[in-house]
């Protein structure tokens, strides 16, 4: 397949190097000393020019181009460089990766419109991402699979957590809960019975919504937030904006703080649930007379990665249990939960991944990436050709590498809660944790 890629920012950068083994990938970039990095670090043709030009494209081979991704920090240059490429090839397949919601809209409304096949709105992605972590105490990740049906979840072990030090056998206490994986020291661990947990690990899950809560609840009950669980949203920016209004959506009713007059005023407007208060975040008076040290949780939305920082750090001094930071510089992730942020979530890292995890679905109806993508959670369907159809799990996995855990499945719109004797059928969709080098193995059994 011939992909072109304009931008070689830190998405674009992503998805080149995610594309390059299996697909032509050519990167369209503005800044000469950039393209020149990418040429030296990846596997794929690096062009430096304007990709809303049409010499530019036709250089990029845009004639021959299967499919098209704009992936610039500008909405308005994605938009046109899709509505230029989709004029000269309209067969080819374009994705836009955009920021403002109100582009998202007009597409929503006519899909196709601007020449975009599909549209990833990077600030909704985001708020979408924090609000599934939101719910569940001590989750570093959340995924939802097979219609919501089926949820992923990664959760940190902490010290006083009641499972640590306990086996696999002993902390699996779920009737619809599956651990997948255990990450511990950047490598990744297929769980056995007699696998010891230990502070620091990481564990994957999966299972139903309601077991997955539960698990939650069990392995840190101190930070388990109840229905009235009080949150306080730093930043009236799109994604706080978006956030609050998810989180209404589930029943909550969120605090909001904004500095800009006529934002919060707006936001008031349009929040009628939230509590939007208007005054600098960093002025600790403020923070001590609206008690903001007795939420359940601080989300930091901020424009600066070191306001977000602060924030989470000053939210914790004074007692918030759990701290959310957007992080808008993905290599400070690690580096900000390291010292004090609970959850660090990458805007570049969420729409990289939504968007790799359309171009590399393939068989797959849905992907979520573990661990820098060194393993994937996969949903796929049972074809009636598959060779594992017919077979029950135990006799399955007999095909299947070691590095697989198939974590449910739905048949029906039914969960089903994978044993040894639940037999596979046509039709049934599973949800299995597999290691990055041997999914396409896998996939094609499947």
């Amino acid at each position: 397949m011939h992909v072109v890629i304009i931008g070689a920012g830190q998405v674009g950068e992503s998805i080149a190097a995610d594309l390059q083994h299996d697909h032509d990938v050519v990167v369209v970039e503005n800044r000469a000393d950039r393209a020149d990095e990418l040429t030296y670090a990846l596997d794929v043709l690096t062009i430096t020019g304007d990709g809303t030009d049409l010499n530019t494209l036709q250089e990029a081979g845009i004639e021959e181009a299967d499919m098209v991704l704009a992936t610039t920090d500008d909405d308005e240059t994605n938009i046109v460089a899709c509505s230029t490429a989709k004029a000269i090839t309209p067969t080819a397949f374009t994705i836009a990766r955009i920021k403002n919601t109100k582009y998202l809209r007009t597409w929503e409304h006519d899909e196709g419109a601007f020449g975009i096949d599909l549209m990833v709105c990077t600030n909704l992605l985001t708020a979408e991402s924090i609000v599934r972590v939101v719910g569940l105490p001590a989750a570093r990740d959340a995924d939802v699979f097979a219609g919501g049906r089926v949820q992923m979840a990664e959760f940190e072990i902490g010290e006083g957590s009641p499972i640590v030090d306990q086996t696999v056998e002993e902390a699996d206490r779920f009737d619809s809960l599956t651990f997948a994986a255990i990450l511990r020291d950047g490598d990744v661990e297929v769980p056995r019975g007699d696998s010891c947990l230990l502070a620091g690990d990481r564990v994957v899950v999966i299972g139903s919504p309601h077991s997955v809560q539960t698990f939650a609840r069990t392995i840190a009950p101190k930070e388990s937030p109840e229905e009235s669980a009080e949150v306080v949203v730093i930043g009236g920016s799109e994604i706080g904006y978006h956030v609050c209004r998810l989180l209404e959506e589930r029943g909550l009713s969120p605090r909001l703080v904004e500095q800009d007059h006529e934002r919060a005023r707006t936001l008031a407007e349009n929040l009628p649930e939230t509590l939007v208060m208007e005054s600098d975040a960093t002025d600790m008076g403020f923070l001590e007379r609206e008690h903001v040290g007795d939420a359940d949780i601080l989300v930091s939305t901020l424009d600066s990665d070191e306001k977000n920082l602060l924030e989470c750090l000053l939210a914790r001094r004074l007692g918030v249990e759990r701290t959310v930071a957007v992080i808008d510089r993905t290599s400070y992730v690690d580096l900000f939960e390291t010292v004090g942020v609970d959850v660090g979530v990458s805007p570049r890292e969420v729409v990289a991944e939504e968007i790799t995890r359309f171009t590399q679905s393939g068989a797959a109806e849905n992907v979520a990436f573990i661990e820098s993508d060194k393993a994937e959670v996969l949903e796929v369907e049972i074809g009636a050709d598959s060779a594992l159809a017919g077979k029950t799990i135990r006799d399955a996995m007999a095909d299947l590498p070691e590095c697989v855990v198939i974590g449910a499945i739905t048949r029906d719109r039914e969960f089903i809660v994978p044993r040894g004797d639940t037999e596979l059928r046509a039709g049934d969709h599973v949800v299995v944790f597999v290691e990055t080098p041997v999914v396409d193995e896998v996939t094609a059994l499947l």
